[in-house]
């Protein structure tokens, strides 16, 4: 008894429980010894009722079939089945022989049991997975066409009233028809804001409030990313298409996720709604209330900075429709672009809206107009995203700005510029930083400057040099209690994971795009391109996704705590503030991070070392 007293107590988190809660947990202790090799947890087995902490030896944790962690005294497994109560995520198997201590529910014997802080499960367990068989995820995770409605069909020529009938006889909210081989489709919302306000008569043909070619996607695809499209999009229905393109259903909106998360498509719609400033300023008070609340609904972490990137793409969308009446940017067709992690849509609650321009002047016109002109006439928009409560980038990431506001024809010419000096530092910082740049409006604008910027002469010497610029961005390299830990300022005893963990994978993987010749899509797209393309083994593939997932995770969750708090967001954690699994695959992701960056900077720099 007392010896286990003093092993557990000096553990984390057993040292956190009082003594009488100490002693509670030490009576119920039960030894078990393992040989080499014995399978101690088996992944995907019944839930655990009882959880081990290694006393003498290890465990190794192993992912189909693949070891992702070795265990050492003091550390514990099964807690994660345990307090979930779904079957055990992963295999934990005896690595040598090992002595564990076998413990109950703590739930069940302790007084505070809160005060174990199994806050997190560890971070190469996917988020997702530990949640998969709750309602929120498996809803999401369905082919649409688990969810679709069979279709109501009409003809283009049938008057609205005997549509409307027939979509009232069928209790359905929309209706197809056939055209010149595209599908139309009408809403119940086209018969409320056409007829319904007398712009059309009811003796009119259907296709006189249809939209055609309706918006589809393939049978084969998730809920989830039908649902991110439609908040993208903003519609409530979708046409579900099978490979030969033919109609075989309808989704809407409100049978694809639960109430708790139908909130992004709410603030989609306001914001298209609001007709002013001060109706768009209302509409944003919803977004993080929103954020928060889809965290609380248990959807992956990645998929709520997927829609949170929606959100705020359709605020500033509104944005730019209410500030583009007056010359000069009435006078000129624009790409309005989205950078940063908001324009790979993976943002964090406290990112900033990192914006720029490319423009055209129409023609014909004598209009000669200069870049200080045009981003000054941008500067009511970036105020208004402060009105939105969105922060512009203090460091003057804004298209406000003349560096970031230019012509189509200054874009193509600074990129062939940035392309012929691959040296100058200054020029490799713009050009990484477009091509992160995502259009919201008139993509076809910036096509040039991305086609400069992925080939032409002097593609070889650029594409080197960008790779060796993407290899600036370096995890810890050395260890305080584990990590390296900022000593100064605000941040002081903190680990900044984005300087740490985020920069480093999305540099490398912007690099790895650009020599893939695609510059678009998230740090994980990114990096499969590059996986298929042969720049990336699976395992550099996956460690590399694993580490950025783990990091992102960690940061969202602290920055959504912080949010419940009232407390300042931050990009920086406290390491104390991890379980010792956390800290483990933290340093193991660093380590794995700094391992790929070895292998291909010798492979495309010829020499040992950064």
């Amino acid at each position: 008894m007392k010896e286990f007293l003093e092993f557990l107590g000096a553990q984390s988190p057993y040292d956190r429980l009082d003594d009488d809660d100490l002693n509670r947990l030490a009576r119920a202790v039960e030894v078990e010894y393992f040989t080499a090799g014995t399978v101690i947890v088996e992944a995907d087995a019944t839930p655990l009722n009882c959880l081990y902490v290694v006393r003498v030896g290890a465990v190794d944790v192993i992912d189909r079939g693949r070891v992702t962690d070795v265990l050492g005294p003091g550390e514990t497994f099964g807690h994660i089945s345990v307090l979930s109560g779904l079957p055990p995520p992963l295999q934990v198997r005896a690595a040598e022989d090992t002595l564990c201590y076998r413990l109950p529910d703590p739930r069940t014997i302790l007084t505070h049991p809160e005060r174990l802080r199994f806050a997190h499960y560890g971070g190469l367990v996917a988020r997702e997975r530990l949640i998969s068989s709750s309602e929120s995820f498996a809803r999401l995770e369905r082919p649409i066409g688990d969810v679709a409605h069979p279709i109501t069909w009409c003809d283009a020529d049938d008057p609205i009233r005997s549509v409307a009938a027939l979509m009232t006889d069928a209790g359905r909210s929309c209706a197809l028809f056939l055209r010149h081989g595209q599908i139309g489709i009408v809403t119940d919302d086209d018969f409320r804001r056409r007829v319904a306000t007398g712009e059309v008569g009811v003796d009119a043909p259907i296709s006189a409030i249809a939209s055609a070619p309706a918006i589809s996607m393939s049978v084969d695809r998730t809920v989830s990313t039908a649902y991110l499209f439609m908040v993208e999009q903003g519609i409530h229905h979708l046409v579900v298409v099978d490979a030969l393109g033919a109609a075989v259903g309808v989704v809407r909106v409100v049978d694809m996720a639960a109430a708790e998360v139908r909130n992004p498509l709410v603030i989609r719609s306001a914001a298209a709604a609001a007709t002013t400033m001060d109706e768009l300023v209302d509409a944003c008070r919803l977004l993080t209330p929103t954020t928060v609340e889809l965290w609380d609904a248990g959807l992956p972490v990645e998929h709520v900075g997927a829609l949170l990137s929606a959100m705020v793409e359709s605020i500033y969308r509104k944005i730019i429709e209410l500030h583009v009446t007056t010359p000069p940017l009435s006078e000129l067709d624009c790409s309005w672009l989205l950078m940063g992690s908001l324009g790979r849509r993976e943002p964090l609650p406290n990112s900033d809206v990192d914006t720029a321009l490319a423009w055209a002047v129409r023609e014909p016109t004598d209009v000669v107009l200069t870049r200080d002109q045009v981003a000054a006439a941008t500067e009511p928009l970036i105020t208004a995203l402060a009105r939105c409560g969105l922060a512009p980038c203090p460091q003057g990431l804004n298209a406000s700005s003349p560096l970031f506001n230019r012509s189509q024809r200054q874009w193509r010419e600074v990129a062939d510029a940035w392309r012929a000096n691959p040296d100058d530092i200054d020029y490799l910082l713009m050009a990484s930083t477009m091509l992160d740049a995502r259009p919201i409006t008139r993509p076809a604008l910036i096509q040039p400057m991305r086609t400069a910027l992925v080939g032409g002469i002097g593609r070889d010497a650029f594409t080197r040099a960008l790779s060796r610029f993407s290899m600036s961005d370096r995890p810890p390299s050395g260890f305080v209690r584990g990590f390296v830990v900022e000593h100064f300022g605000e941040q002081k005893g903190h680990l900044n994971l984005k300087k740490s963990g985020l920069r480093p994978v999305a540099s490398l993987a912007r690099a790895l795009a650009q020599r893939t010749g695609d510059p678009t899509g998230s740090t994980p797209q990114r990096l499969e391109r590059a996986h298929r393309s042969g720049l990336l083994t699976t395992d550099e593939a996956d460690a590399l996704a694993g580490a950025f997932s783990l990091c992102y995770h960690l940061v969202f969750d602290s920055q959504i705590t912080a949010i419940k708090a009232g407390k300042p967001l931050a990009s920086a954690i406290d390491p104390a503030a991890l379980d010792p699994l956390e800290r483990r695959h933290l340093r193991s992701a660093f380590k794995a991070i700094s391992a790929i960056q070895e292998r291909l900077s010798r492979k495309w720099f010829s020499y040992e070392g950064l």
